[in-house]
């Protein structure tokens, strides 16, 4: 399997569509689950580029704190099963926060979370996950978790805490791949941050000239993308369909 960190804007998207053929190829891949919260515009996700996504072949799409910020997204996260905000959002909120698939017969769970450290007021994602994992165990045999947050000790924490109950814990938000990928324990792939798809001469996927107004100045600055060439950065994982346990991951920047 493939998980790819944050898609950033335009380029993002671009980057998918030329370059995951070859990836899922390469990697030998049977499904692919990215984080698309900035996929639109570099902030949130609308349905027309969830389903742009999709058809380029990802299969799960994870969220994070900016799910909402295109409002009309709430219509569509009720239709569509494989779009996953953060599970420890409040329950009235629109859609859900995670799925089990059929891959080749194998049932496969992914489940998306937010963290709470230097975000916004937010559930506990070890509540959260705890209640999820218990529910998806019931039927699937692998369980993917994208946790979204800022603070890496929260990140690791979810890691060890998760051990031997889910296949892999991978962290995005903070668009810089960490160096970290192993496998606990207990049979849990886990990385700090997968990274980032987007243009690489950029700061965290924003165009720089407009990122840096941003540390000189208390003038509002207009959100800017970046654009130009993009690259994929994540993991690739294999596991044991049986056991569920992480077999194997590795960083991939393509």
């Amino acid at each position: 399997m493939i998980f790819l960190g944050d898609i950033s804007g335009r380029a993002g998207r671009a980057a998918i569509k030329t370059k995951l053929p070859g990836l899922i190829e390469s990697e030998n891949a049977d499904f692919v689950i990215a984080n698309g919260e900035n996929c639109a515009g570099g902030l949130g996700i609308t349905m027309p580029t969830a389903l742009e996504l999709f058809d380029y072949g990802i299969s799960v799409i994870t969220l994070g704190n900016h799910t909402f910020k295109k409002h009309d997204i709430a219509s569509f996260l009720e239709r569509e099963p494989n779009l996953l905000r953060p599970a420890n959002y409040p329950a009235a909120d629109p859609g859900k926060g995670w799925v089990v698939i059929d891959i080749k017969g194998v049932k496969v769970g992914v489940l998306c979370l937010q963290g709470q450290v230097f975000m916004p007021p937010i559930n506990s994602p070890f509540e959260a996950a705890e209640e999820a994992v218990e529910e998806m165990r019931r039927e699937a045999k692998a369980i993917f978790v994208d946790m979204h947050a800022e603070a890496t000790s929260e990140k690791a924490a979810m890691g060890r805490f998760l051990d031997g109950k889910v296949t892999g814990v991978f962290g995005t938000h903070t668009h810089v791949q960490t160096a970290d990928e192993k496998i606990l324990p207990g049979g849990t792939a886990f990385i700090t941050d997968a990274g980032m798809t987007g243009v690489r001469e950029s700061i965290l996927g924003m165009d720089i000239a407009a990122a840096m107004n941003r540390f000189f100045s208390f003038v509002p600055e207009k959100f800017a993308v970046a654009e130009g060439a993009a690259f994929l950065e994540g993991v690739a994982a294999e596991f044991d369909p049986e056991t569920g346990r992480a077999t194997s991951v590795k960083r991939i920047v393509y």
